[in-house]
């Protein structure tokens, strides 16, 4: 008897016949976690198992918990047979070591040419429960304090006790790539969080305008890119140097406006680095009607300057609902540290919250912003972000602590 970790699927079920390209992503992914050529894993359609020669399963169990496409992890004991005797004495052994007074026995069964169906295996099990501990315990099927999960599959059983919930959606990358547009604000690491959920694999863009931004709010963004990248293996940054546009849009455009304009070139930019990077849509915390760029309007109109699909996963998200997320991925409080990006420091007193497009164009037209673009996207700086622990952060990143 050795133990495994248990890995169950939920929504990847659906998938079909689709289910192996989903499956061969996340053992792909989960190695990239673990980062450990020692570990064993192997799956069907049913579960994914890891076996590990030490006993280091609850380090490997909060590792896995990052990984999204996982329903379910658990701690179970392998028996090499489906001899349905060792199952009882192995079950026996077990029980001793377990602290409850009310269980119930839960058997699943893929292999349906076992002589015994479910039920009769659990009650049979919570039979011989009940006599190893001789009445120390009792059957609950409502409301036990622990269940006891039997598993019957091809020559081999499982029994275990606890469960942990994963995170759920699909393995990072099964979607493709997206690219993020990520500021220093709490909404989109979150809609990065959100996005990489559906199995999106996202690469960020970040736009600083030196010196009106500083070195602190830069690197407050590649802190929120090492937090993202702990549910993805890595986060590439591509750094925009947004200065002379910044600049120019500030000096021929109406100060009302700035805010649209100023958009509509960060979508201009993104678009090009999105293509050039293969990915396949822009993603972006913006929520309706936070702000004035926010409008309906408005982000019709800063839309219409690019084709490409822009997924907002906070759209319809209430602000405090935003913020829990924020802080259950532990983004909050870096977001709240106070860095201003350049989406801050030039807002105007009163922008204007339903622009229109043709006034866009027609500021627009007074300089040769494309050069502007083509200039800030070919002198991009491009920074791969990966997780690591925080004296390693502490040892690569000395100015942000």
């Amino acid at each position: 008897m050795k133990k495994v970790i248990i890995i169950k699927y939920a929504e990847l079920n659906t998938k079909k016949d689709n289910i192996d390209f989903f499956l061969k992503i996340l053992k792909k992914n989960i190695e990239t976690t673990l980062n450990d050529n020692t570990k064993k894993i192997t799956y069907d359609h049913g579960r994914m198992f890891i076996e590990s020669e030490s006993d280091d399963f609850e380090e490997l169990l909060e590792k896995i918990k990052n990984v999204f496409g996982i329903h379910e992890i658990n701690i179970a004991y392998k028996l090499e047979t489906t001899d349905f005797e060792e199952i009882k004495s192995t079950l026996a052994e077990l029980v001793k070591e377990q602290t409850f007074s009310t269980f119930r026995v839960t058997t699943k069964r893929s292999d349906k040419s076992y002589p015994l169906d479910s039920m009769e295996i659990s009650r049979i099990l919570g039979g011989v429960v009940l006599r190893t501990l001789n009445g120390k315990v009792s059957v609950d099927v409502h409301n036990p304090e622990v269940t006891i999960n039997v598993e019957v599959r091809r020559g081999k059983s499982y029994i275990y006790f606890e469960k942990a919930k994963g995170l759920g959606g699909y393995p990072v990358g099964a979607a493709g790539k997206g690219l993020l547009m990520l500021s220093g604000g709490i909404d989109s690491p979150v809609a990065g969080y959100l996005a990489m959920k559906r199995g999106v694999r996202i690469e960020a863009i970040y736009f600083e305008s030196p010196p009106h931004t500083s070195v602190d709010a830069k690197n407050k963004v590649i802190k929120l890119a090492r937090k993202l990248s702990g549910y993805s293996g890595y986060v590439k940054i591509h750094v925009i140097n947004f200065t002379e546009i910044q600049e120019t849009i500030l000096k021929n455009a109406p100060h009302d406006y700035l805010i649209t304009i100023m958009r509509r070139m960060m979508y201009r930019i993104s678009e090009r680095i999105a293509k050039k990077n293969n990915c396949k849509c822009l993603i972006n915390g913006e929520s309706i009607g936070q702000v004035a760029s926010q409008t309906l309007t408005s982000m019709t109109c800063i839309n219409a300057v690019t084709n490409m699909p822009v997924i907002r996963p906070v759209a319809c998200l209430d602000k405090n609902d935003i913020i829990d997320i924020a802080k259950n991925i532990n983004t909050y409080d870096i977001s709240i540290e106070p860095f201003e990006d350049c989406c801050t420091i030039f807002v105007p007193k009163h922008p204007v919250i339903n622009p229109e497009k043709y006034l866009c164009e027609e500021y627009e037209s007074n300089v040769d912003y494309d050069a502007l673009v083509k200039k800030a996207v070919e002198t991009a700086e491009v920074i791969k972000v990966e997780p690591s622990s925080l004296n390693e952060i502490k040892e690569d990143y000395k100015d942000l602590f």
